[in-house]
């Protein structure tokens, strides 16, 4: 399997140095931008296995690049933002971004993102290999629509599993209240937030240890959810 390539469109020169060395260092072929024009651009030429994208670009902004990216790529897309842009996050995942990691961040969280990006580029190719999922004592079978905590089987009513299962396809993602929302109870629900918030607390009583301290099922403040993939 060939080192996969990333293109990073940042121009921050300090951060473009941190992660030149954590992704080179990690095996990664990694090609640089520091405009949004030259970032699509490279896009384009290399054709690479992650993109990681800059809100705060000197060109155009971070979301129009992934907007103009989502009209002919499915590459995944990581975005880095500084803290506090809760707005800006969601903003940029409903343009299509699969994910973002906030500024200041550790090499190891974003190579963990990074990571999961790649499974899920791999795992579109063989859904029939997903029909399982497992992460600790958290099991999931998709096929006979059974989840296991340990060897305990859990019941879950019809919502609270369309939930799970919601969670469990982009295992690892963040995922935003407006996309659960519209996956679970459907495009004219769009604007209930507390529905997510009361069946995520009927599953986490269901399927964690300590409901108050979640380890399956996340909690990214003002944004949504991401289910623990690893």
């Amino acid at each position: 399997m060939p080192d996969p390539v990333v293109v990073l469109i940042e121009d921050e020169p300090q951060i473009r140095r941190f992660l030149r060395a954590t992704l080179t260092g990690q095996g990664y072929r990694l090609f640089e931008a520091t405009t949004g024009a030259d970032g699509l651009v490279e896009v384009g030429s290399r054709q690479p296995d992650v993109v990681i994208v800059d809100l705060g670009l000197p060109d155009v902004d971070g979301i129009d690049v992934i907007q103009r990216l989502r009209e002919w790529s499915a590459v995944p897309i990581i975005v880095l933002s500084a803290r506090g842009q809760e707005r800006d996050k969601v903003t940029a995942l409903d343009a299509g971004a699969d994910d973002y990691v906030s500024k200041p961040f550790g090499a190891g969280e974003l190579l963990a993102r990074i990571r999961v990006a790649l499974r899920h580029t791999v795992g579109a190719s063989h859904e029939a290999d997903d029909a399982a999922f497992t992460v600790g004592e958290l099991r999931m079978d998709l096929l006979r629509r059974q989840v296991f905590v340990g060897d305990r089987e859990v019941r879950l009513t019809p919502i609270e599993y369309k939930l799970l299962a919601t969670l469990v396809r982009h295992a690892g993602k963040v995922v935003t209240h407006q996309q659960l929302l519209r996956e679970v109870w459907g495009p004219t629900h769009t604007d209930q937030a507390h529905y997510v918030r009361v069946y995520m607390a009927h599953l986490r009583h269901k399927l964690e240890a300590e409901p108050a301290r979640p380890r399956y099922l996340l909690t990214e403040p003002g944004v949504g959810y991401r289910l623990a993939a690893e």
